[in-house]
This record gives C-alpha cells, sequence and structure tokens, in this order.
C-alpha cells in the first residue's frame, strides 16, 4: 500500500500507544475498589473498560464520594507509576521518525502531572512541544479542547495534515472530532477491532509505523 502524504504535525495519545503503564493504573484501581468494597478488575477488564478520564468517569463509579474515590486512586498510582513504565515495542523509533517531520506533542486522559513525570522518566520530554494530560484543559478527550491546547503549543493549526495516533476507537472518535486525522495503532481488540474504530488510517503496531514515517521522512 502507497504512503499516505506526511504529516505536518503528530500527535499522539500515550498509554497503549507509546507506553505501557496499565500495571500502575490496575493497582489504583483496585485500591480503590478495596476501598469502597467494590470488586477488582484483572488486567484485562482494566484495558477493555478504561478509555475515559477520571473526571469524566468517577462520578458515575463512586457516585458523590468520587473525590474520595479520586484521592485514594491518584495516590496509589503515584506510589509506583514510574517503577512499571515501559515504552510500547517500536514506540521510540515511531517518535524518532516523526520528528523528522515536524512538531510532536501528546494528549492522553491520564492526569497531566502525572503524563509529564512519565515523559521526563523516559527522557522523552524533549520529544514533544505539548504533553497535555486530564485536566489540563476545560474538558478531556474526546472533546476537542485539549487538542486546540496542543496545537497551539505546536504552533500548528487543525485540519488534515496533523494526525493523532492512538490504539481506541474513542482516540479515532477524538480525532475526527478535532478535524484531524484518525490513526489507528494496532488492532483495537477490546473495542470491536479495526472497522469498528473506524480510524482513516492504520497500523499493524508501532514498529510498522516507525517504518512508514521513515519513508516519508526520506
Amino acid at each position: 500500500m502507497k504512503d499516505p502524504a506526511p504529516p505536518v504535525c503528530i500527535l499522539w495519545d500515550w498509554d497503549n500507544t507509546l507506553v505501557d503503564g496499565w500495571a500502575a493504573i490496575q493497582h489504583g484501581l483496585n485500591v480503590t475498589f478495596r476501598e469502597f468494597g467494590m470488586p477488582e478488575w484483572d488486567r484485562e477488564t482494566v484495558l477493555a473498560r478504561v478509555r475515559g478520564s477520571l473526571r469524566d468517569t468517577f462520578p458515575g463509579m463512586f457516585g458523590a464520594e468520587w473525590e474520595r474515590a479520586r484521592d485514594v486512586f491518584y495516590a496509589a498510582v503515584r506510589s509506583c507509576h514510574l517503577d512499571v513504565l515501559s515504552p510500547m515495542p517500536g514506540a521510540a523509533e515511531a517518535i524518532a521518525a516523526a520528528a523528522a517531520l515536524g512538531p510532536q506533542g501528546v494528549i492522553s486522559n491520564k492526569q497531566g502531572p502525572l503524563l509529564r513525570a512519565e515523559a521526563v522518566h523516559l527522557r522523552w520530554d524533549a520529544r514533544f512541544a505539548a504533553l497535555v494530560g486530564a485536566g489540563d484543559a476545560e474538558a478531556d478527550k474526546p472533546d476537542p479542547a485539549p487538542f486546540r491546547l496542543a496545537l497551539g503549543c505546536c504552533a500548528t493549526a487543525d485540519g488534515r495534515q496533523v494526525w493523532y495516533v492512538g490504539d481506541t476507537a474513542l482516540d479515532m472518535r477524538a480525532a475526527r472530532a478535532a478535524g484531524c486525522t484518525a490513526v489507528l495503532v494496532g488492532g483495537a481488540p477490546h473495542d470491536g477491532g479495526v472497522a469498528n474504530a473506524m480510524p482513516d488510517l492504520a497500523f499493524d503496531d508501532a514498529k510498522a509505523l516507525a517504518d512508514a514515517l521513515q519513508r516519508m521522512a526520506s
């Protein structure tokens, strides 16, 4: 298949696109569930259910006590997230290849301070003109607000020449809402597959994306 036109800016999702930090998220959720006498989730359940930001999902999960649940969750995550964090296979290569094409940013539903601490820990922070997490804009992904913030930092206008790269149907919906090209990495197995995610472009994994970006840059 012929490569698409090169992007002028690439925005990335974080968890399960560039990094695997699910162990900390699972730990934080299960500590919180135990505090509230709720059943715990295994990794597969976490991967299948975690999509929206905490401020969009915890009120429905914990009701009037969602702010107490938030504090328990974040304390548990902060206790271990840097220890269990690892790059997704091919992610470092994809980021390096994208650097030759234009500015890069991250838009994640992970809390902003946690996201930025993880980028610093991996020594990736200098790669990104924007690291926008949950709570940094007036609304979280899939709302376009964090895209406006990230694109402002990248000094880039929105449009189809901006790629948003993610691993879920929610990511693809967010990209379309922001007027960007929706790029899927992986098969979206927890979202009904590629067809259900409806990306504009799809790559089997980050290595395949890195190879395509390298060809575009050469």
